[in-house]
């Protein structure tokens, strides 16, 4: 029997089940019970924004986006958004799911962190970004029914999420802050990381090989 929260019903196919188990195994609690409310918040704004994406697809996409801060999925040598979308591609694959599905998939996690570019895509990739912008950012958050937003919090409860989520995203990229240029996550480094500097795009212009 599926669950249904705030009215969003939780794909329950076999699939979206072997999803679940994996986030739940490689993500602690703060990870696995945002990235439930991101499926759900993305579902929510998609409904107020008469966008209608493929609940499977949603559910994998929200359920992978963080799992390059995870100890088991996270690499060194590229953005973390990358790890997530990366692995949700072979998870899908894995099972049969068609090529188009998958890039869709693939690009909403790869890009959540990118303002402006996933709202213009379809709804499988406008709907991740819009569920990590209201639960992160809380854009969108006066625009959902305050009943609904209560329902999903109480299933996923978010207690000191603001410092914990910051202290994942740092413990998830600060050993690859070059990863994190041109990105908003190089704000994340110089908050909480010592002398850190991001990488300056005027600069790199400045100092490459080019002599004018």
């Amino acid at each position: 029997m599926s669950e249904t929260i705030a009215g969003i019903e939780i794909p329950d196919s076999a699939l979206a089940a072997e999803a679940t188990a994996l986030v739940r195994d490689a993500a602690p609690p703060l990870l696995y019970d945002h990235s439930r409310r991101v499926f759900l918040f993305g579902a929510l704004q998609g409904r107020r924004l008469g966008l209608s994406a493929d609940p499977e697809l949603l559910y994998v996409g929200a359920m992978f986006h963080d799992l390059g801060l995870t100890e088991t999925y996270r690499r060194t040598d590229q953005r973390f958004e990358l790890d997530g979308a990366d692995e949700a591609r072979r998870f899908l694959r894995a099972h049969g799911v068609p090529e188009e599905s998958v890039r869709k998939v693939w690009e909403g996690i790869a890009l959540h962190t990118t303002p402006e570019i996933p709202s213009r895509l379809e709804p499988e990739v406008a709907l991740v970004t819009a569920g990590v912008e209201t639960d992160v950012l809380g854009i969108g958050h006066d625009a959902l029914d305050p009943a609904d937003i209560e329902a999903v919090t109480a299933a996923h409860p978010r207690p000191d999420f603001k410092r914990r989520i910051l202290a994942a995203f740092t413990d998830g990229f600060k050993d690859r802050p070059d990863t994190t240029f041109g990105t908003v996550n190089a704000d994340v480094l110089e908050h909480f990381v010592p002398g850190y500097r991001h990488i300056d795009f005027v600069e790199v212009i400045r100092g490459s090989a080019w002599p004018e």
